[in-house]
């Protein structure tokens, strides 16, 4: 046993005064390290108080018909009518003509005094009705602009003026490590300000080729979807969108759309309806170290061109497979994620260089920049057809091996996208997921076969068109009258 003996020269009051010594000075160092820690942490007290009155809630109502007659048609004719008459209580599951209505719930912020609204497009997917309810608690129905599937930006419009309106920030000015604020309703809990730091930046997600995602550790719940992500000078620099969760809740990981995004897409939404994108029609993919090495390259960077589309701009510029993609203007390109935004982003018509390498050597082709496929301008296109009486009313598209496995067809056919409402085709009964095989007789391979069948077919008189629904094939009658 150690023992150790105090030198009799320090008294027990020397003892007290050298402990309430240190007490002081530790008393001192914590005081310091709190006013230091409140000099870094920011006070978003006023900027919370300011912003959130243009942060709004977003209610979406969504009525699913339930197609329960295809059900009653795989019965025999006579049950068929039983099932008919039977109470509704009675009646097989599925057989109800609508669903309780379904609700979704989001968030959203208002971009300008007379009431557009911006929110994310899958807050308001295949909403039947929009009601937006602002701080002052009234309730709007709002008007959908348009939406972008493949930014996630929607644009609403509601009928009011003088309202609390945000101001869309520079993204391209953010750094990692900068504070940042969101507030919306997280699972309905309106007005929900929290914060944190941005994480990273130009984050590619597997379903976001688009959009060069912000990422923060600011915690986004249900609920949050659409609402604004703030910097400390008040400006919108995002629109949170999605987490990464393996719970379905929150884990530090929040994904927002930069605001200079956000401005493009918004703006194309309000004067067209759609979001036009660049395309230069090639299949791409990251390099490996072993691709690399083959390729002649120093290092896995670039996008690797694996197929160039027939007809595409690519094509018509000389880019061929194999070759590595290193930058796209002014712009280098890693990865192959790099280069979706960038094309997406340029403006159609106008021409490119494409720094690219081919065996081995360093090469600059000029490419003039294509138009990517919009199905919301095809689906505009169309309603203006319908409306002039020179279209069925269909979005349609060719097969592909999926929708084949899943019909359990090996022939022909053309796949309905989208049925326009109130045309000839809704009229018929046609729906979204059908396949046509024949139309008035004529076989149907591609989406140009289905086109000139039904511009030569005859008026006031209804054809036969057989489809496949599900893995059931049926005849439906469609009616084209004259004008």
């Amino acid at each position: 046993m150690i023992t150790q003996t105090i030198p009799s020269s320090i008294t027990k009051k020397s003892l007290a005064r050298i402990f309430m010594s240190l007490l002081f000075a530790l008393a001192i160092i914590s005081v310091s390290l709190s006013k230091a820690q409140a000099l870094e942490m920011p006070d978003l007290t006023t900027l919370i108080e300011k912003n959130r009155k243009a942060v709004v809630n977003i209610k979406v109502e969504i009525s699913e018909s339930n197609d329960y007659s295809s059900e009653l048609e795989n019965l025999p004719k006579e049950l068929q009518q039983f099932f008919k008459q039977m109470p509704h209580s009675k009646r097989p599951k599925g057989y109800r003509k609508k669903r309780p209505t379904d609700k979704a719930y989001g968030s959203g912020f208002i971009i300008s005094s007379d009431g557009y609204v911006i929110t994310n497009a899958h807050v308001i997917k295949d909403a039947e009705s929009i009601k937006v309810t602002l701080s002052d608690k009234r309730e709007l129905v709002a008007k959908l602009i348009g939406a972008d599937k493949d930014s996630d930006i929607a644009l609403l419009k509601i009928n009011a003026k003088n309202l609390p309106a945000l101001e869309l920030g520079d993204s391209s000015t953010l750094k990692v490590g900068q504070w940042v604020y969101a507030i919306g309703a997280p699972f309905g809990l309106d007005y929900t300000a929290t914060q944190g730091i941005v994480s990273a930046l130009s984050r590619h997600l597997p379903d976001g080729n688009y959009v060069p995602f912000i990422q923060t550790d600011v915690a986004v719940n249900p609920g949050n979807s659409g609402g604004p992500l703030f910097d400390l000078n008040g400006k919108v620099i995002g629109v949170n969108s999605m987490i990464y969760s393996r719970s379905g809740g929150f884990m530090g990981v929040s994904f927002s759309i930069p605001s200079n995004l956000v401005k493009n897409v918004t703006e194309q939404l309000k004067t067209k309806g759609y979001v036009s994108r660049g395309k230069l029609g090639v299949h791409i993919q990251d390099l490996s170290q072993e691709l690399a090495t083959s390729f002649q390259l120093k290092s896995p960077e670039g996008a690797l061109v694996a197929k160039v589309e027939k007809d595409s701009a690519a094509e018509k510029s000389g880019i061929l497979p194999g070759d590595v993609i290193i930058a796209y203007g002014n712009s280098p390109i890693r990865s192959a994620s790099d280069l979706p935004p960038l094309v997406g982003d340029t403006l159609i018509g106008s021409e490119v260089s494409v720094k690219l390498i081919r065996n081995g050597k360093e090469k600059s082709i000029p490419i003039k920049v294509g138009e990517l496929e919009n199905k919301a301008k095809l689906e505009k296109k169309e309603i203006a057809k319908v409306n002039n009486g020179e279209s069925l009313g269909l979005l349609i598209s060719k097969l592909n091996e999926k929708q084949r496995t899943k019909a359990q067809l090996k022939g022909n056919g053309v796949y309905i996208s989208k049925v326009i409402p109130n045309s000839i085709a809704e009229q018929a009964g046609f729906k979204a997921g059908d396949i046509i095989r024949s139309f008035n007789n004529q076989t149907i391979n591609t989406p140009d076969d289905l086109k000139k069948a039904a511009k030569n077919m005859p008026k006031n008189r209804p054809v036969a068109v057989l489809i496949v629904r599900g893995t059931q094939t049926r005849f439906l009658a469609v009616i084209k009258k004259k004008q």
